[in-house]
């Protein structure tokens, strides 16, 4: 009986062996939304006239930033869908402007700004049905430029299938378009519009400040049609959001946080840099606190993921209060003693931030199936944006987001 055994496990073995070196090796596979490097003649972009298109379905949203009853999607370097939010259960698909290179935009009264490669753009948009470019401001972004052929370099959304599961490319160009195209919050004056935490655009004491990775350039736009370019100031390098209070900026970096004094708003000065691990960095902002996001991943490398409360009283030394283990901690929004945070494919939190000390145990809801980049906490709904689309929420209970709308990407493409 035992030699029996023997022999059936035997040829047992020997038989999986032989069936199995007979598959087809079986492998997995990834899929990546992407931006991939394009060169191109900024005269040849110029001479292109924009004109204003129907409403085009959501493929790639970016910013989100509101405007009285308007909402705008960035759609990253490709153009702006306006929709009309009067009721957040039901927003209206309206216009389209196609803008090549475009990632950034603010609204100053009737005037919407928005980046087309180097060139900084103004819309009257008071009739959204005849909506007219006024001034165009060229050369500004220069750092698009290549040094070596005086062409611009950008960016072009690419899908990816590969069966790596890292995040490489043979040019090493790759990063999360997610990340890269977010907006940030403006509440300057009620002539400016809103936005999220992740913003490189911002309104501030009738001017409009924009961050690359290494510089603030200032515009004056007193005249709201009629912006004028003021001057380049160096930020140094890992330069990522910008976030307006009153008369301050909070400048998120990869390495820390950077305090301008913008009461002279032509001229803003450096008042002090909170210093932080390597990592992602957007920044709202009360009159005592700082609450940043860290987050580690594909594009940023080293870091923590954590919710850092920084006193902010004494602005030329600011100091951490307390940080808080996040999971992967995107956008943020601030409304009162409420605290929003996206948390990338893991959901939506909410949190009571009146008692700093103790955020941890005053988390009031977690979303877990509510995947999220970025949000605006607006006056008529929580604006929620992430890989599938954008989505709006009832937040007058914090301890209990009530879903009002989703608008649904065309083309969904799963996030690692």
């Amino acid at each position: 009986m035992k030699s029996f055994f023997s022999s059936s496990c035997l040829l047992f073995l020997v038989s999986v062996l032989v069936f199995s070196s007979c598959h087809d090796e079986v492998n997995s596979s990834y899929t990546y939304r992407t931006m991939m490097p394009v060169y191109l003649e900024m005269s040849n972009v110029r001479a292109r006239l924009i004109t204003t298109e129907p409403a085009q379905p959501l493929d790639n949203p970016g910013k989100i930033y509101i405007y009285r009853d308007y909402l705008f999607i960035n759609e990253p370097t490709k153009g702006i869908h306006i929709l009309n939010n009067a009721n957040p259960s039901n927003p209206i698909n309206l216009k389209f402007i196609p803008i090549a290179g475009n990632v950034d935009m603010a609204v100053n009264g009737n005037i919407l700004y928005a980046d087309n490669y180097v060139d900084f753009l103004a819309f009257d948009i008071s009739n959204i049905d005849d909506i007219q470019l006024v001034k165009r401001v060229e050369d500004v972004f220069t750092h698009m430029y290549t040094h070596d052929t005086g062409e611009i370099i950008t960016f072009r959304d690419t899908v990816i299938t590969t069966e790596s599961s890292t995040w490489q490319t043979e040019g090493g160009w790759l990063m999360n378009s997610s990340m890269s195209f977010s907006a940030n919050f403006s509440a300057a004056s009620q002539s400016y519009g809103t936005g999220g935490s992740m913003a490189r655009f911002t309104l501030s004491n009738q001017h409009l400040y924009a961050v690359d990775e290494s510089t603030m350039r200032v515009f004056d736009v007193e005249n709201p049609d009629d912006p004028i370019f003021v001057k380049p100031i160096d930020l140094g390098w890992g330069i990522e959001t910008i976030f307006p209070f009153e008369d301050k900026l909070f400048i998120g970096s990869s390495s820390g946080m950077h305090i301008y004094d913008a009461s002279t708003p032509n001229s803003p000065t450096r008042m002090a840099v909170y210093e932080h691990v390597q990592a992602c960095d957007p920044v709202v902002v009360n009159s005592d606190y700082a609450f940043v996001t860290l987050r580690n991943g594909n594009t940023c490398r080293n870091g923590a993921n954590e919710l850092q409360v920084i006193d902010i009283k004494d602005l030329y030394n600011p100091t951490l209060k307390k940080a808080y283990p996040m999971l992967n901690p995107h956008g943020l929004g601030l409304a009162g003693d409420y605290l929003y945070i996206a948390e990338g494919t893991h959901g939506l939190k909410s949190f009571k931030v009146s008692d700093v000390m103790s955020i941890d145990q005053n988390q009031l809801e977690f979303l877990t199936s509510q995947k999220s980049v970025d949000l605006i906490p607006g006056p008529n709904s929580l604006i929620v944006i992430g890989p599938d689309g954008v989505c709006q929420f009832d937040y007058s209970n914090p301890a209990q987001l009530k879903k009002l709308s989703c608008i649904q990407v065309k083309n969904p493409v799963k996030f690692y």
